[in-house]
């Protein structure tokens, strides 16, 4: 433990000179938590800690480049009519997190409840319907966002108690003693302003300043795949309030509940296929993912072969999707196995919906050092296809809640290892194990090789009908992301 301590200290010290800002510095302001970043987690954490009976005493400041008061506020007073198409899933324990101890209300017209997840594979009929009554909430980000931001206000909170800086990034991070790796950090902005904090706490996601200062190394690969977004309208409402995943060789494909005829999708794919498919017109991109939940692996390669050849019109390309797909349909034992059995038709792709990103898994070492703390995709990236990217972040932050309470409690420095380690430790363990879940998924599905093929298609039926071990899975995709907390 010494020597990994050590190292990170000496770390932190390579590490300290990161800057990139030419703003005239101001003297620092005192702070006793700054927070980097406005995602999620970031503003949940400021929240929770001036909702906290513990920790509202303590001057916290949330720095963001990004535009929270204007463009992030207005989306809880105006929402826009059709959904966003940054949709995460939001399990019930982090759900009473957020409503319970932190006090947000969040836009509950704009989220959906659904009741289980109905996997199948594009190689083979392997199946596993999970079944839960209310298993998860499919969100918006800016949901979260916008309601926590509601929550201080809400709050009435004077600028010696919460101060929140937007549009603006960190300039450099820098040891107010430069000898001394447990003294406050100084962070100064691009504007000038310069904060000296008794914890900084890195909400920044992937590229991280905060952890790049910190030095603590993040572990990992990318996929070489990308995952497209888009926001749906279906042809009528579900039968079924579910989420349906199917894992193709090329990557799994995600639709996902939205309130009354709106759904939101996740397609993974390589990066040539991914640029293909957000070029093509949204009819041909609606027919496309109406084919990756019918239609066997070879289908698709065809369609994607003549698409990159451009050797088929629009036209065709639907009118043949629909032929293939009611084929398949004639072929079913009961018209009810339609609804049972895949998702309901989309209609059409709302707007410019899509996007791409790059999959990838990371994990950094650590979450904390002296005077740092890490949260959400600022400690750990993850494959989004177990559906557990937020709620690990919200564990996160609920646990780091939870250590400052103790430590404030016992009289300790918030911002020292003391005080942080417990954090770390509660969440470790638990998002790795999430993280080899998800990498294992990813991998155990991205082939079609035939042993392989055929092992996981045994496992999965003999899963689908065995209760006990599927009950437990369904239950997992609840809870896991929270389980050591649960357990307290």
């Amino acid at each position: 433990m010494m020597l990994v301590r050590s190292r990170i200290v000496w770390q932190r010290f390579v590490a300290r000179g990161f800057a990139t800002g030419g703003a005239k510095v101001k003297s620092p302001q005192l702070a006793d938590v700054l927070i980097v970043g406005g995602g999620p987690a970031g503003l949940t954490l400021a929240a929770a800690i001036k909702a906290s009976p513990a920790l509202k005493h303590f001057k916290t400041v949330l720095v963001d480049g990004g535009d929270i008061k204007d463009k992030v506020g207005s989306f809880y007073d105006s929402p826009p009519e059709n959904y966003t198409n940054r949709v995460v899933s939001l399990t019930p324990p982090s759900l009473d997190f957020i409503k319970s101890k932190v006090g947000i209300n969040l836009m509950e017209d704009r989220m959906m409840v659904y009741d289980g997840v109905y996997v199948t594979d594009g190689c083979s009929n392997g199946t596993i319907d999970m079944e839960k009554d209310g298993i998860s909430h499919m969100v918006e980000i800016l949901n979260v966002q916008s309601s926590a931001l509601k929550r201080l206000t809400d709050l009435q909170l004077g600028e010696d108690s919460f101060k929140l800086i937007d549009k603006t990034k960190v300039a450099s991070i820098k040891y107010s003693d430069p000898n001394d790796a447990t003294s406050w950090p100084i962070v100064t902005l691009e504007d000038g302003q310069a904060f000296k904090t008794r914890l900084l706490v890195g909400a920044d996601g992937f590229n991280s300043p905060v952890r790049a200062f910190s030095g603590i190394q993040s572990r990992g690969w990318f996929y070489n795949e990308f995952g497209i977004v888009a926001t749906m309208k279906l042809e009528y409402p579900p039968y079924k309030v579910r989420g349906w995943q199917r894992f193709l060789p090329t990557g799994p494909i995600a639709h996902l509940p939205l309130p009354d005829d709106n759904a939101t999708l996740v397609w993974t794919h390589n990066d040539e296929t991914t640029k293909l498919l957000v070029s093509l017109t949204p009819e041909a991109f609606t027919a496309m993912v109406n084919a990756a939940f019918v239609l066997d692996n070879a289908d698709m390669q065809y369609y994607y072969n003549k698409l990159k050849e451009k050797s088929i019109t629009d036209k065709d390309l639907i009118e043949d999707i629909d032929s293939r797909i009611q084929q398949v349909f004639d072929n079913l034992e009961n018209e009810s196995d339609i609804d049972e059995c895949y998702p309901t038709r989309i209609a059409s792709i709302i707007g410019e919906s899509r996007a791409r990103f790059p999959m990838k898994m990371f994990h950094a070492d650590t979450y904390c050092a002296e005077r740092i703390a890490l949260l959400g995709d600022a400690a750990h990236t993850t494959h989004p296809l177990a559906g557990q990217g937020l709620n690990m972040g919200e564990g996160d932050t609920e646990a780091l809640v939870n250590a400052l309470e103790k430590a404030t409690y016992r009289g300790l420095d918030i911002g020292s290892l003391l005080a942080l380690q417990p954090f770390w430790a509660d969440r470790y363990s638990t998002n790795t194990i999430l993280l080899g879940i998800a990498d294992k998924c990813h991998k155990l599905y991205g082939t079609d090789f035939a042993p392989m093929v055929g092992l996981r298609t045994i496992g999965a039926n003999f899963i689908n009908n065995f209760s006990p071990i599927k009950d437990l899975i369904t239950n997992t995709l609840g809870t896991s992301a929270r389980e050591p907390i649960a357990k307290k």
